[in-house]
């Protein structure tokens, strides 16, 4: 663990953005000191960048392997078992989504996004999760299938609410970080567990696709629609964040990371203080991923970018919970946003994409 004060390391830093490589085991085990200086560190790198890798995080190596281990084998599933596991409605956000279904943008416009899905799809898959004790929500899991559903089904319930916690004490970071007495301030509006936890499969694709549409993205540029987000990926790689300069930045797989980011609400929540910034997902870089047959695959049209997967648990404030700015931020400036309430805003937002 770094000491008291020290700065972090920079896990990327590219055309302004600086994307740190924080130790939050020091805010888990440390002395009020030791904690005050990691949410402090936490705190700016969401007001410059809004994304930050954490390290010693307190989520066992093990049961991530395990979470991607499971995944990959529920995406070999047979197109009619995940078909019939799937996504219905904003409101739930729960179950399988093909690919092509959803397409990620910023943009309100119906008729728009329409045009964008069937003219740049996003190349993926995915599967929802969400908590378990939501009244007329039931999760859709694979477990009337087989024993490996059921494995899926008890180990994805058990990685959920790991998920659960870590994103509790990310919230008591900012808090402290925001400058609040009480670095519980935020455990009412996130203790329900209002979240999704998102299994992503992007498959491999000719790498001529890219040739033939130069625009062509794994997902879309966007930014998040929740409080915070915490991913995890493999060493595939292809997520990339756009800089101040408007350049797009790789943000390079760390093993042992989480890579952590600000949502719209938490920035709206915060007045603007906290940055909720765009990214996107491509084609990985070639030359440290490879590419499946051919030779070095630059130049094999029939080459193929290999498949990425990647875990994003979407947290936000309880459904039930009204979001208006934070004491301390809008004194001096007045408030920017009307409240809203959370699961309003985030049906809203899930309901342009799909």
């Amino acid at each position: 663990m770094g000491s008291i004060g020290e700065a972090p390391q920079k896990g990327v830093e590219q055309d302004d953005l600086v994307m740190p490589l924080i130790d939050f085991g020091t805010f888990l085990h440390g002395d009020p000191a030791a904690k005050k200086a990691v949410a402090e560190q936490i705190t700016e790198a969401f007001k410059s960048s809004g994304f930050l890798y954490l390290q010693n995080h307190g989520v066992p190596e093990d049961q991530v392997s395990l979470a991607f281990s499971e995944a990959a084998r529920f995406f070999k599933r047979p197109q009619s078992q995940k078909d019939e596991l799937q996504w219905t409605t904003p409101a739930a956000n729960r179950g399988y989504v093909a690919s092509g279904r959803e397409k990620v943008t910023q943009s309100y416009d119906p008729d728009e996004i329409a045009e964008l899905r069937a003219s740049n799809p996003d190349l993926k898959e995915s599967m929802e999760i969400g908590r378990e004790d939501e009244p007329g929500h039931p999760n859709h899991w694979p477990d009337r299938y087989d024993d490996e559903g059921k494995t899926f089904t008890r180990d994805m319930k058990a990685f959920f609410l790991r998920l659960k916690d870590l994103h509790i004490e990310v919230m008591r970071a900012i808090a402290l970080g925001m400058g609040m007495d009480d670095e519980h301030f935020f455990d009412s509006y996130c203790d329900v567990g209002d979240n999704t936890l998102r299994l992503l499969h992007y498959p491999p694709v000719k790498k001529s696709l890219w040739k033939q549409n130069p625009n062509q993205v794994r997902a879309g540029a966007h930014s998040d629609y929740g409080s915070i987000t915490l991913l995890l990926q493999d060493d595939i790689g292809g997520l990339e964040v756009k800089s101040p300069k408007g350049t797009w930045v790789r943000a390079k797989p760390i093993p042992g990371t989480i890579v952590v980011n600000a949502g719209d609400l938490l920035s709206r929540w915060s007045n603007d203080v906290i940055r909720s910034t765009m990214h996107r997902v491509i084609q990985p870089p070639p030359k440290e991923t490879g590419t499946i047959g051919g030779h070095d695959g630059q130049d094999d049209e029939t080459a193929m970018v290999p498949a990425r997967y990647s875990i994003a648990y979407f947290c936000n404030a309880n459904f039930d919970r009204f979001i208006e700015a934070l004491p301390g931020t809008w004194e001096k400036t007045g408030k920017k946003y009307e409240g809203v309430n959370s699961g309003e805003y985030l049906v809203m937002r899930l309901a342009a994409t799909y």
